[in-house]
């Protein structure tokens, strides 16, 4: 039986009742497979000596003698201090809520204390204790045998015999001492019984232990070396049937197995391609890659694609005609009637490298072949503004052009949603409306959803399903959409391959031609004066401004009730009446009507209003060239990957731009890290690795709520060696059972 199977209710182990099974339950346990599942977030080796002198070494075990009592505070408030001292230092155990050890740890008592110490009043010291009495004998011995040798050896034997104690994170009411038991009493009861989950020439190949052993060692640990062991297998394993899940899904989607590299699956694209010129028409230096990729890019243009490459005022990128040759590729491949399979792409870039417009090239391509197109996008806002420059862009091309949100009348909202279903629109851009339940699509070939770590991965599931449909091969039995998922904030490779190692992963790198980088500022608060100097120099050259605050409106939040934070609507009125009186200034945020927002986002693109006060809805897709100011206050308050894209905001021209962190006195570490982080780079890869280091893969991009990474003990970065070893065993046994891939 594996673990995950062990169904029988926590309930059913001696000394575990409804009380306890109640507390176990905050913790999501319920079974004995939960609870055996639940790992240690770490281990109180107590079978180390560690003397109350070393205490700044970590936790000291040792032996000494009560030699006082003392007393502070008045009432219910009055606390026992306990005074213990060994042959090396004296210290203090402070008892809070504990007045009955004044009887168990009695002066003259000899005790053996582990616990966390630290120096605090000119005191060695600790309220995180475990005390118990001994046998004076035992400690007299102790203390006899170093007064002779004056060495320890006495000692460290003594501890080598104690345990080695799991560790577990608890919930209120829920003790170290009752999961120990319970745990201990299913491993007696349920651990022999488990078998294996990963095969067992990979557990002898890499020296791994079996799954009842490891369980055992992972809970109750006979030495630190057997708890490391067990941990390690523990990683493996987990990180292994990951990459199993991410295989068999890139099987689904492309029907082959993802490249080790980040890169590999896209260059291979373009390397075929250039070596079929090679064989037919003499091919241009096969060692020059830009050369490469600019035959492909030209070579492979659809009708559409040509016509709006034509009509741009500018050259497209390197990187950027790279995507659009492999996503080309991809397309062509997903319409081969003998074997489709569909596109799976995420495509990363920072912000203002270009990415919507070589989405729109993917559209076109899609549209050439007949199908239809949907751009999802998280806010009205910007899914207006990509509906905007599709306009501009497209309709020259003959596109057909739709924008739908949930704010569409009724009216206009019938017919549109007709044309839909009709096949008449060739795009549709808009909100989480794309995937309600009465939009129909005659057949929907692509989905394109912007700033993916905002959605589920039930909501992307929801737009593939309103185009998949029935297939007449027999291979597939149905054809999924094309899927590209596009990301302003660049995703650390390591990261990259262990959640979406199921998908192609196209860079854009490069930034368009004749951008200036942007010039960021570090300004302590109270010296704002100097900042508002600096932005009026830029007001009066005609250019525009940002001024973003964490908050909408003073004690926002009941966390920031009573701090000293500025609001969005507070700094509007002083800006306005004090600060910039002689300007034109609007305020948006996320309370504001949708229509409103998009009048003063309309205004302020036409440089009618020249300071946007603002709160982080102007994070994403606001794009506004003349802009060059961006001044974000308490920028402390804010994430890494969020000053990046506020950031980004500004320099969207060849005019110089500027960013102003304003910060206050109390900044953390991690704080300060950001900071320097963003003064440092422009460049957003390096700012996502600061980022991935500062908050760890679960938080970054949401992935865990997204529905992606669902891991428990292994983590991808710090476990990438594990990680690399398990996906390459994972990818063999797919290979040995599904020939082909």
């Amino acid at each position: 039986m594996k673990l995950r199977e062990i169904s029988v209710p926590v309930t059913s182990l001696h000394g575990v009742g409804e009380s306890t099974a109640k507390l176990f339950s905050h913790l999501n346990i319920f079974t004995v497979g939960d609870l055996l599942s639940y790992w240690p977030r770490s281990f109180d080796d107590r079978t180390k000596y560690v003397p109350l002198k070393d205490f700044q070494h970590g936790k000291v075990n040792t032996v000494a003698k009560v030699v006082a009592h003392e007393w502070f505070g008045y009432g219910n408030m009055r606390t026992l201090k306990v005074i213990i001292e060994d042959f090396s230092a004296r210290a203090e155990l402070v008892c809070f809520n504990r007045p009955f050890l004044e009887k168990s740890l009695a002066v003259g008592f000899s005790v053996r204390v582990n616990g966390s110490f630290s120096m605090r009043y000119g005191n060695i010291q600790s309220s995180a204790f475990e005390a118990e009495s001994i046998p004076s004998e035992t400690a007299l011995e102790l203390e006899a045998d170093f007064a002779k040798t004056k060495s320890t050896q006495k000692y460290s034997d003594y501890f080598s015999s104690k345990k080695i104690l799991a560790v577990y994170p608890l919930t209120a009411g829920l003790s170290q001492t009752a999961i120990r038991k319970a745990v201990a009493r299913a491993i007696k009861e349920y651990a022999k019984g488990i078998s294996d989950e990963i095969p067992e020439e990979i557990i002898a190949k890499h020296k791994l232990m079996h799954k009842a052993e490891c369980i055992t060692a992972m809970h109750i640990p006979k030495t630190m070396q057997e708890a490391e062991r067990a941990r390690i297998t523990l990683i493996f394993e987990e990180l292994y049937q990951f990459q199993i899940q991410i295989g068999m899904r890139s099987l689904a989607h492309r029907g082959k197995l993802p490249d080790d590299s980040i890169f590999a699956s896209s260059s291979s694209i373009l390397e075929e391609a250039a070596l079929s010129r090679e064989n037919t028409n003499g091919a241009p230096d096969s060692d020059s890659a830009k050369a490469i990729i600019e035959a492909c890019f030209l070579d492979g243009l659809s009708p559409r694609q040509k016509k709006v490459l034509e009509s741009l005022l500018f050259e497209l990128t390197i990187d950027q005609k790279k995507v659009i040759a492999e996503m080309n590729a991809d397309i062509d491949r997903s319409y081969d009637l003998k074997k489709p399979y569909a596109m799976a792409r995420l495509l990363q870039g920072d912000v203002g490298s270009g990415k919507t417009l070589v989405a729109f090239f993917a559209c076109l391509r899609v549209i050439d072949y007949g199908g239809q197109c949907a751009m999802l996008a998280p806010t009205e806002l910007l899914a207006r503004q990509h509906a905007e420059n599709a306009a501009k862009l497209l309709q020259n091309a003959g596109v057909s052009l739709a924008f739908l949100t949930g704010n569409i009348k009724a009216a206009g909202r019938n017919l549109l949603l007709t044309e839909l279903k009709n096949g008449n629109i060739q795009l549709v851009i808009g909100t989480h409306a794309l995937f309600s339940h009465n939009v129909q699509y005659k057949d929907l070939r692509l989905a394109v959803i912007d700033e993916q770590h905002r959605f589920g991965v039930l909501q992307r599931n929801a737009i593939l399903e309103k185009g998949r449909r029935a297939a007449d091969t027999a291979e597939t039995g149905y054809i999924t959409p094309n899927l590209l998922m596009m990301s302003a904030t660049p995703i650390p490779q390591t990261l990259a391959l262990s959640v979406f190692g199921d998908l192609d992963i196209s860079v854009i790198k490069s930034m368009p031609s004749g951008r200036l980088p942007i010039k960021t500022h570090l300004t302590k608060q109270g010296s704002e004066e100097n900042v508002y100097r600096y932005v009026r120099a830029e007001l009066q050259q005609g250019r525009q401004a940002y001024f973003v605050y964490p908050l909408i409106e003073q004690g926002d939040t009941d966390e920031d009730r009573g701090n000293s934070l500025k609001s969005a609507e507070q700094m509007y009125e002083f800006l306005s009446k004090k600060i910039f009186p002689e300007y034109k200034i609007a305020l948006i945020h996320s309370k504001i009507e949708e229509n409103e927002q998009r009048e003063i986002m309309s205004q302020f693109n036409q440089n009618k209003i020249q300071i946007l006060v603002a709160t982080s809805v102007v994070e994403v897709g606001v794009d506004v060239p003349n802009a060059t100011c961006m001044v974000i206050e308490h920028a402390e308050r804010f994430g890494l990957a969020a000053l990046h894209q506020l950031r980004g905001r500004v320099g969207r021209s060849s005019l110089q731009s500027h960013c102003f962190l304003i910060y206050s006195e109390k900044l953390t570490e991690d704080g300060k890290s950001r900071l320097k982080a963003l003064f440092e780079s422009n460049d957003g890869f390096f700012i996502a690795e600061e980022d991935l280091r500062l908050r760890g893969p679960g938080e970054v991009l949401g992935v865990q709520q997204s529905g992606y990474l669902t891991l428990s003990i292994a983590d991808p970065v710090r476990d990438e060696a594990i990680m690399n070893v398990a996906r390459t065993e994972a990818f063999e046994y797919i290979r040995r059972t599904h020939p082909g891939a």
